[in-house]
């Protein structure tokens, strides 16, 4: 079978060629080129936002399936349909668990959960290509299938909910160095988080699955923790001391840091479980075996493992400090 990632190297995507190749698919990339392809896979080189480039790059070829990992806005899907009608048997397009309603109405998440997200713009980006895709679906019978993965890592990252991403290394820092640690509301809220390896197990099943066209899935773990559980993951496994909590409102830290908005309000403020029903009954074989502490300690290791790696963010602490500085004095205010 003939598979075509658009993207391929990435954290999602880079686990999702690996498995796809170790199943026998004919896997092809087609990305910029910029970093190393997953051995095995074949390279196209083009930048997608060119579309003269990229039809040039493709010819005409055509596909069993096209999973695209790299579409953002409907301008992209409009740019996909362009390239993909008539010659793909079916388009997989990765949107995210991030549309899902915000607040919920119901703390079980499953795909019929609304589709709504006012903080979050890449949500509602997202909402409009799932749109977009649906019409496509029904006007020209286009073979859409929707995948939403919640928060997915590797081992270069460590999803917390406020950190950095390429900085990760800054709060493992923080931790063994006994700071304060920032944790929104009182650290009790349910999140998932899922191994990019986990993930891959369901996408990789629903790959030239007719059935599967028409449907939305979302991927995750079926391990729901709480955000004092995940803090706690991470300094057991940086060796660190107990950690110290500040668990501040939200509403407080995004008066403080606007920016803050979409990540928390628009994802990780509310309680998240996720319903993986739909997808075990298409991929029967998928399970999630990657245990957050298990994934988190390969990610302390790789970061300890090279100097390099272990760059601090110091802009980062300078405004947590200010942040839990503001939030000390407004306690005291409080209790004089």
């Amino acid at each position: 079978m003939k598979v075509l990632f658009l993207g391929g190297t990435g954290v999602v995507s880079a686990a999702c060629t690996r498995l796809a190749l170790s199943r026998g698919f004919e896997v092809m990339l087609l990305n910029r080129g910029r970093r190393e392809a997953v051995p095995g896979a074949l390279q196209l080189s083009a930048d997608i936002g060119d579309s003269a480039s990229t039809a040039a790059a493709i010819g005409n070829r055509s596909w069993d399936v096209v999973v695209d990992f790299i579409a953002y806005t409907p301008a992209d899907v409009e740019q996909r349909l362009a390239l993909f009608r008539k010659r793909v048997g079916q388009y997989i397009f990765i949107s995210t668990a991030s549309v899902y309603q915000k607040p919920p109405s119901h703390y079980l998440v499953t795909e019929s959960t609304p589709l709504a997200n006012p903080y979050s713009p890449y949500a509602r980006n997202k909402i409009a290509c799932e749109e977009r895709l649906s019409h496509a679906l029904r006007d020209e019978a286009f073979p859409v299938t929707i995948v939403r993965p919640s928060s997915t890592y590797d081992h270069t990252i460590i999803p917390l909910a406020i950190s950095i991403r390429n900085k990760a290394f800054t709060i493992v820092d923080r931790m063994r160095r006994g700071l304060p640690l920032i944790v929104p509301g009182d650290g009790t809220s349910l999140w998932t988080i899922t191994h990019n390896t986990d993930f891959a197990k369901g996408l990789v099943g629903l790959l030239g699955q007719s059935a599967a066209i028409g449907h939305a899935f979302h991927i995750t773990s079926d391990e729901s923790l709480t955000w004092d559980q995940l803090y706690r993951a991470v300094a057991d496994a940086a060796g660190a001391p107990e950690p110290r909590f500040v668990h501040i409102a939200s509403d407080f830290i995004v008066a403080c840091l606007p920016d803050q908005t979409a990540n928390l309000f628009g994802d990780k403020v509310f309680s998240v479980v996720f319903d993986n029903t739909k997808i075990r009954r298409f991929v029967p074989d998928f399970v999630a075996t990657t245990r957050f502490r298990d994934g988190v300690a390969r990610a302390v290791s790789w970061y300890d493992a090279e100097p390099a790696r272990q760059q601090i963010d110091e802009g980062a602490n300078a405004v947590w400090d200010r942040l839990i500085a503001a939030y000390a004095r407004g306690l005291a205010a409080a209790q004089n």
